[in-house]
């Protein structure tokens, strides 16, 4: 699996400061182990020299590349038994105290969607920075990740922002797959969790029932179920069954029946669906869903899984954008706006105490 590095410097210096996690994380390192893209910091307007904003053009952000976890990450991905060694990097657009950070779906990586781009300079305008991070599982390395990989990296770089820049709190967005990441992670009660205000799930399908319309999918099911009954789970699927390399236990994970990433899928009953996303409901929420998502079968009545889905989730701010694509490259300002309305009414709750 390819790793992206820097070649920033780790500062060993330790502040005196207090650190929100004193018991668990020791002090914080100051800020030269990121890399600077684009000039120093200001005190107005992000990390563009002469406040020049996040933006320099068309695909172009300025920001802070930086690593949020250890030199390497090795450990059991997916399954036990398979082992990788992987770089977990982040960009930020903006030198802010609150960040949403953008978590993305399979096959995604820096710069996913179209809408995040408006989206980094209207949280720009609001005093927020955008983080977008690389997880092993990112661009072609979901096949030999899974769930729970992907909340350990999530938790180290929430821990990062609170202990190296000082974070007063996150909002998390994630978009298609990335939307089973946010619910699974919040689920783990994980210390850095307790730092979320409020998650975004955008897109947020069902990979099994996407899939189930390939041919390909029922014949794929029974031999990874097979092949994880004899212990061969972390072993890798033949090439038909997904574009990436992918091993038996996540493939097993996103298309069989209450595999663990099938959460949002319209054929799960109430109790199901309470049983995946209730714990959701001690987190101020929002669902953007789109009305024309191509990767939902046209048999789904969207409108009512939508309402199934924020009525699991304790009452979850329902967005429904119509004629929208997946990733809603087609109403970008939609998005935006409605991200940016939720971000601002629902983020900042809780900061002067983010621990009580």
């Amino acid at each position: 699996m390819n790793s992206l590095s820097t070649s920033a410097s780790s500062n060993s210096s330790v502040s005196s400061s207090t650190s929100w996690f004193s018991g668990i994380v020791r002090g914080r390192l100051d800020k030269s182990s990121s890399l600077k893209m684009a000039g120093s910091s200001s005190s107005g307007g992000g990390l563009a020299s002469n406040n020049e904003g996040p933006i320099k053009g068309k695909n172009q952000f300025r920001g802070v590349l930086f690593k949020y976890g250890p030199k390497s990450i090795q450990g059991q991905f997916g399954y036990p038994g398979l082992h990788f060694s992987t770089l977990v990097v982040a960009f930020k657009t903006g030198d802010y105290k609150q960040q949403v950070i953008f978590i993305g779906g399979l096959t995604d990586g820096f710069l996913a969607t179209d809408y995040l781009e408006p989206l980094a300079v209207a949280l720009d305008n609001e005093k927020w920075s955008l983080v977008q991070l690389l997880m092993s599982s990112s661009y072609s390395g979901y096949g030999t990740s899974s769930l729970e990989q992907d909340a350990m990296e999530i938790d180290q770089l929430i821990s990062y922002l609170i202990n190296k820049e000082n974070s007063e709190g996150v909002v998390l967005l994630g978009h298609s797959t990335g939307c089973q990441d946010i619910v699974h992670y919040m689920r783990t009660n994980a210390a850095c969790s307790r730092a979320v205000r409020a998650a975004i799930l955008q897109a947020p399908v069902s990979d099994r029932e996407y899939r189930a319309t390939l041919p390909e999918t029922a014949a794929m099911i029974d031999l990874a179920t097979s092949m994880i009954k004899e212990g061969l789970g972390s072993d890798l699927m033949p090439k038909e069954a997904d574009p990436s390399p992918i091993t038996a236990y996540r493939y097993n994970s996103l298309c069989a029946y209450m595999g663990d990433d099938d959460m949002f899928s319209s054929y799960l009953n109430e109790h199901q669906l309470r049983m995946r996303l209730g714990h959701m409901s001690s987190t101020p929420c929002q669902v953007i869903f789109s009305m024309d998502d191509e990767y939902v079968p046209e048999y789904v009545d969207k409108k009512a899984l939508v309402e199934r889905l924020c009525r699991a989730m304790g009452g979850a701010e329902k967005v429904e954008i119509e004629y929208g694509n997946h990733s809603l490259s087609n109403r970008v300002q939609e998005a935006v706006q409605a991200i940016i309305d939720f971000v601002k009414r629902e983020g900042p709750k809780g900061w002067d105490d983010p621990w009580s």
